[in-house]
């Protein structure tokens, strides 16, 4: 499975926000984009006037790099989205949202998308009671989403549970933390997700 294996911090840098790529350090003073909010590179900290090209293609790493995924994935979830009724750029990031690896990060169950990737890749979910080990799948009302009562014995989810249980659940998620499951009522919208970009501009990226 391809994924990015650099330095993820950077990628919050070149984004100017908080892409919560680090876990539990995008909460601490230890924060890059706290310490540095500026592009890394020689010349990071220049002015620069983007395009219009430019701002579209921001749009688009940001909200790719956000969830983790790569650019065939995202263009694929594009397609998807152009083919579902209502606007398109809102219905890419509900397709995002609804990924199996993001509702184990929203349950708080993960301390990023990248542990929550990992997690179920190594089977520690299950989903209305059937194992599910593919990050990208994609939840739809009405599933229950749980850890496997074995998981749930394990040090490191006990550790992850608590180092988690501040964050709040979207409202679109049902999280029952008592027995470490949690159902999706309905599709979440454009105002459950708190990714600040405008997607028309993704959109017209691809559109050209």
């Amino acid at each position: 499975m391809a994924r990015y294996t650099e330095a993820v911090c950077k990628l919050c840098r070149r984004e100017g926000q908080k892409l919560f790529l680090k876990g539990e350090r995008c909460y601490a003073d230890k924060c890059a984009i706290s310490r540095r909010a500026y592009a890394p590179g020689q010349h990071g900290q220049g002015r620069k006037k983007a395009s219009e090209y430019g701002m579209q293609l921001r749009a688009k790493q940001m909200t790719r790099r956000f969830y983790g995924v790569l650019e065939g994935q995202f263009y694929h979830y594009y397609e998807m989205a152009t083919t579902m009724p209502g606007k398109a750029g809102d219905n890419l990031l509900i397709l995002l949202e609804r990924r199996l690896d993001n509702v184990v990060y929203r349950c708080g169950w993960a301390s990023s998308r990248a542990e929550a990737r990992q997690l179920v890749v190594h089977g520690h979910f299950t989903v209305n009671g059937k194992k599910v080990d593919i990050p990208s799948y994609l939840c739809k009302p009405g599933e229950t989403v749980a850890i496997k009562d074995k998981s749930r014995q394990s040090d490191k989810f006990k550790a992850v549970l608590e180092a988690n249980s501040a964050r709040p659940a979207p409202k679109w998620l049902d999280v029952d933390a008592a027995n470490a499951q949690a159902k999706m009522d309905v599709l979440p919208t454009r105002e459950d997700i708190d990714l600040e970009v405008d997607e028309t501009l993704i959109v017209e990226l691809y559109s050209k």
